[in-house]
């Protein structure tokens, strides 16, 4: 369903003089997703946020999301401005990378200072962004509308790959048990019933998606084709797998449901087992200086370590796996190449975290 709003009028300012009172502090020099979410309350209520809003107002694409890796608490040069403005009518937006959901948690903050019905507009058209992007089926790609061609075909997969589905999942969770984020914003308690359905419909997604092996649920893969539900390939070096690394946000997810169904406490303990079984104990990263002075990541033999996960196992094997650009599976990190090896998370320990959460929950729940 196509959600068409009237036009939202943006007010051209001079913002420079504004961003220069900070030059030389942290603000400048913080990531956009920490300013976004993580100032002080106090300080969405300042000149400086206010800037930074309308920054945020022009990047919106009229679709109601957002692009990624943009910085929106820097100043925009003339043509950059001009870029943006452009940029707006282009195809689609993204929840990669945190996209669109951190622009929607800065909105509700800035409101809550100043009650700009612009920026009230430009969030209830961001969540409808939401609401559109989702499947039947309940899970959301990465970028919507879906972009066409070989290379970005990944991205209309259902994509748990850095937490983005989970991320829109944990913010409509937050609209609908009335997080005090959103409160200002007074919410119509319709769009809350559209909320929960979309969270819920996502909930089944991500039952459903759940890799079940010999009739014994698993984890998930990092994407999901979004017609089959089966574990699909994304770059070349992310092969269909066991995610040991995205299965973490969802299980998480999952246990942050309040009196949740005897399907979602299933779901949960299977993948926990999957964790127990699957740790990788008596290894550390370390990062070595070589001789041509460049660090590499080295994976050593070492009793007293704490417990790793390795981001793919094997689907028929359950055994790790390493690769490189080339798409051929390798055993062992030191089996890729520098670039690769280097470049990219291939060892996680966040489930160690999510093993001490999970006694309490299952405390609560089993």
């Amino acid at each position: 369903m196509k959600f068409i709003y009237p036009l939202l009028v943006l007010v051209t300012v001079s913002v420079t003089p504004i961003f220069a009172q900070t030059q030389g502090e942290d603000f400048l020099n913080m990531s956009w997703k920490d300013v976004a979410t993580k100032m002080p309350s106090e300080w969405y209520g300042t000149e400086q946020a206010k800037a930074v809003a309308e920054n945020v107002l022009m990047g919106q694409r009229d679709i109601g999301g957002w692009p990624k890796n943009q910085s929106y608490h820097h100043v925009l040069t003339k043509s950059e401005r001009v870029q943006v403005l452009n940029d707006k009518t282009k195809v689609g937006a993204t929840f990669d990378n945190g996209a669109t959901i951190t622009e929607l948690k800065f909105l509700a903050k800035v409101y809550a200072q100043f009650e700009d019905a612009r920026y009230h507009q430009a969030f209830m058209r961001g969540l409808d962004y939401i609401f559109e992007s989702q499947y039947d089926n309940g899970g959301w790609p990465q970028f919507y509308p879906v972009r066409e061609g070989k290379s970005v075909a990944y991205s209309a997969y259902i994509t748990y790959n850095d937490d983005a589905m989970v991320s829109v999942m944990a913010f409509l969770y937050d609209i609908v048990t009335g997080h005090s984020l959103f409160k200002p914003l007074q919410i119509h308690e319709d769009t809350k019933v559209k909320a929960q359905e979309a969270f819920d419909q996502g909930v089944m997604c991500i039952l459903n998606t759940q890799i079940v092996i010999n009739g014994q649920a698993t984890v998930w893969c990092a994407q999901h084709d979004h017609v089959t539900l089966a574990p699909a390939k994304a770059r070349e070096y992310e092969l269909p797998s066991f995610s040991g690394s995205e299965s973490v946000g969802i299980t998480r997810l999952l246990m942050e449901i309040d009196n949740p169904s005897q399907a979602v406490i299933t779901a949960v303990n299977a993948a926990i087992h999957w964790f127990e079984t699957h740790k990788i104990e008596g290894v550390r990263l370390e990062k070595v200086v070589e001789e041509d002075g460049r660090k590499n990541l080295l994976a050593i033999a070492d009793p007293a370590a704490t417990p790793l996960w390795a981001r793919f196992y094997d689907l028929e094997t359950e055994e790790p796996f390493f690769c490189d650009r080339d798409g051929i599976k390798r055993e062992a990190l030191s089996d890729i190449s520098y670039e690769r090896r280097n470049g990219y998370r291939w060892y996680v320990d966040s489930p160690v975290r999510l093993l001490k959460e999970y006694a309490e929950w299952s405390a609560k729940w089993n």
